[in-house]
């Protein structure tokens, strides 16, 4: 960089840990993407694709959810792995452990809301019966060899008092990490912190232990990503991505948004491959037929993309004029669009790099041919060649209808 700013003493967090462990999502938590589904052949890829990448942790499943489910937890248990941990998710229940541990898992991430929203319209139960429930399922687990994550969902809109207690309880009963989960996304970077800031407080007064803590971001208003630095800027060690940002509703925090900033923003070594995290989206991309935004940053197809005369110009002058790092560095390349923006510096800029020589009156003529080449050409077949690429997509992507869910509960129902 030309000035640094991100290495200034005053803007250094304190708390930002050394060390910070990846643990990757898209498994389950990408699978849940509306109408997204994924054939054991493609899981298997994948897990080994980010087995390859350098994730520490992988979760592979909810073996809990059904028999189906729980074989192919069993299977990919089985696949041989090099890096990574694997893990499995469950409820409070201990059917699900039991579950897990059918299916060779030793780390589970164990679940559960504790607020007044979810223990009215979800769980139905008392605040009382949740813990009792989380300290008995945590003893379970750990009775059978568990490494627990005791994950509290919803813990963006618990009272922190509340919070508290229920972490308290799990790591009484054994619980090794603790994540927090910003399941509707309403945190800002700010209040992640001063979050996790009173919570380890809290834990202080009850808890001797330095306990490990997670983190798991959604993106509803678009702030996954800043809230999971900021909250590793607090001391997370453990951040919970997916591929591409994936997910239920707008998804996780980007595995690859998270992980290079901090390879490059905080100069943190996170243990991934970067030159693989493109070619790994564009897989996840094709699995589950859920195109990615081309502006997406990182992986987007225009990601180190420029067309403005301005964007050309100056990085036909020198690469990084217009972008933050090489594109190399993630096995990309820049991709400069010529078109309706292209204006007479910028061609002789090209000539030169060209050896070609022109005088100014045939560099003005080389601009003004360009621009009404793209002016030319008719939108309004491009706009239906593009309702008609819409109109498929959103083809792909209808889950079961109701007409075929009525044949299947009357084959049932006799």
């Amino acid at each position: 960089m030309i000035e640094n700013y991100n290495r200034f003493r005053k803007t250094l967090p304190s708390r930002m840990p050394k060390k910070v462990t990846v643990w990757d999502e898209t498994l389950i938590e990408g699978e849940n993407t509306p109408t997204v589904f994924m054939k054991y052949s493609e899981r298997v890829r994948l897990a080994t694709a980010l087995d390859e990448l350098g994730v520490s942790i992988i979760n592979i499943g909810f073996p809990g959810f059904s028999t189906d489910e729980r074989e192919a937890v069993r299977r990919l248990s089985n696949e041989s792995f090099t890096n990574a941990r694997l893990a499995a998710s469950a409820r409070i229940k201990r059917e699900d452990i039991d579950a897990c541990l059918n299916s060779n898992i030793r780390e589970i991430a164990l679940s559960t809301p504790f607020n007044n929203l979810n223990l009215k319209h979800v769980l139905k139960t008392s605040g009382e019966q949740v813990i009792k429930s989380t300290v008995d399922c945590v003893e379970h687990a750990k009775e059978h060899g568990f490494t627990v994550n005791f994950v509290l969902e919803d813990a963006s809109r618990t009272p922190l008092e509340d919070i508290v207690k229920i972490y308290v309880a799990a790591v009484n009963a054994g619980a090794d990490r603790l994540v927090l989960d910003d399941t509707v996304g309403v945190l800002r970077p700010l209040s992640t912190q001063y979050l996790i800031s009173r919570i380890r407080e809290g834990l202080l007064e009850h808890v001797k232990d330095n306990l490990l803590l997670s983190i798991r971001c959604h993106n509803d208003f678009g702030l996954a990503t800043a809230n999971t630095l900021a909250a590793i800027e607090e001391g997370i060690t453990h951040p919970q991505v997916c591929v591409a940002g994936y997910g239920e509703r707008t998804g996780l925090a980007p595995l690859e948004e998270v992980v290079v900033s901090l390879e490059l923003l905080y100069e943190r070594n996170t243990g991934i491959d970067a030159h693989k995290l493109y070619r790994l989206s564009q897989f996840v991309e094709k699995s589950f037929t859920w195109p990615l935004a081309f502006q997406k940053p990182i992986v987007g197809e225009d990601a180190f993309s420029h067309a403005s005369d301005k964007q050309v110009q100056g990085m036909l002058g020198h690469p990084l004029s217009y972008e933050a790092f090489p594109p190399r560095m993630l096995d990309r390349e820049t991709t400069l669009y010529t078109g309706r923006h292209l204006g007479e510096a910028t061609v002789q800029a090209y000539l030169d790099l060209q050896g070609i020589k022109a005088t100014p009156v045939q560099v003005a003529e080389i601009a003004k041919r360009v621009r009404q080449s793209q002016e030319r050409l008719d939108k309004g077949e491009m706009m239906i060649t593009f309702y008609e690429i819409k109109k498929l997509l959103r083809q792909l992507r209808k889950g079961m209808p109701e007409s075929e869910l009525n044949r299947i509960i009357k084959q049932v129902i006799k």
